[in-house]
């Protein structure tokens, strides 16, 4: 999966039309948004044109279109929809492929200007994605498997997790003949050494939302966390603003440990490396995920439905876990990427990003200026 193409998605979160959002709402009664959204459409003039869409013609002849808004890569979304289509042979798929800010402002656009949207999105853009569903934008859905699905993975069966993907440490294995470490105390130890001189990256945070998004997770599960900031000051820390950056360099050595990386990345490339490691740390480990939504304004609502609950199921989950390694959330899916091979391995330390109109406090500025005064002030800039 393209990872500078997520990251890039992630980060126009908190440059573009939600910069300055303010604190979460709960919806509003009536169809409609809670405030005023012209200052959030300005942007749109400066954006440039969408691409073009992929087209998965109707195996059985066309007899009903279904679109789909997503910031999964169009290759890589093409098994997914072959077997969906598979049970809905006469449904053609029309698939854009853009950034997560993107998603979310064509969707406000397009309902606003009172025009069909996109019957499906499935985006990275976690915040944004609740921030869509708790303004208005997106419309409850009866799913079978809704009942089943965990609490933290569905907000008001309108917004779905799809995905369950970790903050991991990546490491080289040839620097660590004894193993990584498995903790942040671990960790902050090893700093202290001088082979961690020079040798330990992160993501920047001012300029990876995935980056902000993880620190922002730690800061509220670790009393120590700005004390591991500065340990990794002290050793020299390298930042970057994508995970394909840091991976690189701790695969082929110029960094021995990547913190904090977006997890179905790294496993990717891990399996494709043999001098390239992967570690949940044993103290917590926060997951991000996918979340997915059938918007209010879907010209086929059924259908965009129909996708989200092949999605929930046991294949939709296992072609996924198994094929684009991005590990499953439903529980009867048992393979090693999945949410519950993690759970037995790791029971609680497990810490999910909820569902739910919490997310909308990443996207406040001023919340977002405190955490990155913090970040400075440990590193002792």
């Amino acid at each position: 999966i393209s990872a500078k193409k997520s990251d890039r998605s992630l980060q126009r979160l908190r440059t573009g039309i939600f910069e300055n959002s303010g604190t979460p709402v709960e919806p509003p009664p009536h169809i409609g948004h809670p405030f005023p959204m012209w200052r959030f459409l300005l942007p749109l003039l400066a954006l440039p044109a969408w691409a073009d869409p992929t087209r998965f013609p109707a195996p059985g002849g066309e007899a009903a279109i279904l679109t789909i808004y997503s910031t999964l890569d169009s290759p890589l979304a093409q098994p997914l929809i072959t077997a969906f289509q598979s049970s809905q042979p006469t449904t053609t798929v029309v698939y854009e492929d853009l950034l997560a800010a993107e998603i979310a402002t064509r969707v406000i656009a397009e309902t606003d200007a009172g025009q069909p949207t996109a019957d499906f999105v499935f985006s990275s853009g976690m915040d944004l994605q609740v921030k869509l569903a708790n303004d208005g934008y997106a419309q409850p859905v009866t799913v079978p498997l809704a009942a089943d699905w965990p609490d933290w993975a569905n907000w008001r069966d309108m917004a779905f997790a799809l995905t369950f993907e970790p903050a991991v440490l990546v490491w080289h294995k040839p620097s660590f003949p004894a193993g990584p470490p498995q903790s942040r105390l671990d960790m902050i130890d090893w700093l202290k050494t001088p082979q961690a001189n020079g040798k330990i990256g992160t993501y920047d945070i001012a300029r990876s939302a995935v980056g902000y998004l993880y620190l922002a997770r730690d800061a509220e599960h670790f009393a120590d966390i700005w004390s591991l900031v500065a340990a990794m000051g002290r050793a020299g820390l390298q930042t970057f603003p994508t995970s394909a950056e840091i991976i690189d360099r701790v695969a082929d050595g110029r960094l021995a440990l990547g913190y904090n990386i977006l997890g179905s990345y790294a496993d990717a490339r891990a399996r494709a490396n043999p001098d390239l490691g992967v570690v949940l740390l044993k103290d917590f480990t926060v997951v991000t995920s996918r979340v997915g939504l059938v918007p209010r304004a879907a010209a086929r609502p059924d259908l965009g439905t129909a996708f989200l609950a092949f999605l929930m199921g046991r294949e939709g989950q296992t072609i996924m876990a198994d094929r684009l390694r991005l590990a499953a959330v439903s529980l009867e899916v048992s393979g090693q990427n999945s949410a519950r091979a993690m759970e037995a391995a790791l029971g609680d330390q497990l810490r999910p990003v909820p569902v739910s109109p919490g997310l909308l406090v990443y996207l406040d500025q001023s919340k977002r200026a405190r955490i990155v005064q913090l970040w400075n002030e440990a590193l002792g800039r």
